[in-house]
């Protein structure tokens, strides 16, 4: 094992060390009865993880093993600590197959892959998957686009305002949820937008 390798098994053996530290048992029985189910769920907040981050700054390597860890802390981590300019459309694809629960695919979005050069296009092809969490992700990737002033253009706008016509009568909650976020962002963007909204959405949500 060469010293980077080492360095980073270093880091990773501290890190999984100190969620022992600041586990927080109820916080993460809760989850489990929520279905989330990581093989180790330490009940760790986001604010406690983002402090961890800021101490290791970003790190590929050290990110990478995180991610492989089938531990929920370690994997919202690596979300954290993984350098967006090094976070390449495949690694995205391959995180995302690895990825089986609502809270890690907003991570991803509002983490990493909402700053890639390749959002748009992996949004788009996302909400078109008959797969929740993809969906979900693919959402929450437009919802932080919209935020930021991008506006689709004709034909994103036609396919965004009929897949979210269709999530919108989801069965699951939490993709009906995440759907109706990038709507309301989506309206933001203008009087063109507002109104093709109303019109395609007519019936199945007050816009």
């Amino acid at each position: 094992m060469n010293s980077i390798n080492m360095e980073t098994n270093d880091k990773l053996k501290n890190i999984k060390q100190s969620f022992r530290l600041v586990m927080n048992g109820p916080a993460s029985q809760s989850m489990r009865e929520k279905g989330l189910n990581y093989k180790i769920n330490w009940g760790v907040p986001f604010t406690t993880l983002r402090d961890m981050a800021a101490e290791y700054g970003k790190d590929y390597d050290l990110a990478i093993a995180l991610f492989k860890e089938n531990i929920r802390e370690c994997k919202i981590l690596a979300t954290m600590i993984m350098p967006v300019d090094k976070f390449e459309a495949d690694l995205a694809d391959l995180w995302m197959e690895q990825t089986d629960n609502q809270e890690l695919a907003e991570m991803l979005a509002f983490n990493l892959l909402q700053h890639t050069p390749y959002a748009p296009a992996v949004a788009y092809k996302w909400i078109a998957l008959d797969n929740n969490v993809y969906q979900i992700c693919g959402y929450s990737i437009l919802s932080r686009l919209f935020m930021n002033g991008q506006e689709p253009n004709d034909r994103g706008m036609d396919e965004y305002l009929d897949q979210v016509a269709v999530a919108l009568r989801a069965e699951n909650t939490g993709l009906k949820h995440t759907a109706l976020n990038s709507v309301m962002r989506f309206v933001e963007l203008g009087d063109t937008f507002e109104k093709a909204a109303r019109v395609t959405l007519k019936g199945i949500v007050e816009i």
